[in-house]
């Protein structure tokens, strides 16, 4: 019977050491768990400290409007006909064919072209925008 108690009371201690053993490693893990998370929550608030700079840079600026830029120039609308466009086109270097009046498929496509360069939207209309910075070619 006494060699049963003693069998009994070894297994019982090598298994409490395994589960000690078990424990401080998780411990251990959690706690290079926890520093990291730490960590990244410091980069996480630096990182919102940064934003809110930014953003308060970008409140004190004052962007003007696209219609701002464009009222701003002042748009000669009297002089927008075919003629004057193909001829701003031509001396802008976009457009190489004949000066008729008439907006084709080549004076759409330098139009568009003309557009792509000034950093338009290239719909092939000559709009306000389009027309205050083609008007500057027109003799």
């Amino acid at each position: 019977m006494f060699p049963r108690i003693l069998l009994t009371a070894v297994i019982i201690f090598a298994l409490a050491g395994c589960a000690t053993t078990k424990k401080s490693a998780k411990g251990a893990e959690g706690e290079d768990l926890q520093a990291k998370i730490s960590d990244l929550e410091k980069q996480l608030q630096s990182k919102d400290e940064e934003i809110r700079d930014l953003e308060e840079k970008l409140s004190k600026m004052k962007m003007p409007e696209t219609e701002e830029i464009v009222n701003a120039q002042e748009v000669d609308i009297s002089r927008v006909t075919p003629k004057n466009i193909q001829a701003a086109l031509k001396n802008a270097g976009f457009y190489s064919g004949a000066i008729d009046g008439k907006i084709g498929k080549k004076t759409k496509e330098a139009i568009k072209e003309f557009q792509k360069a000034n950093g338009l939207k290239a719909d092939g209309i000559v709009g306000k925008q389009t027309w205050s910075k083609l008007q500057k070619n027109v003799e």
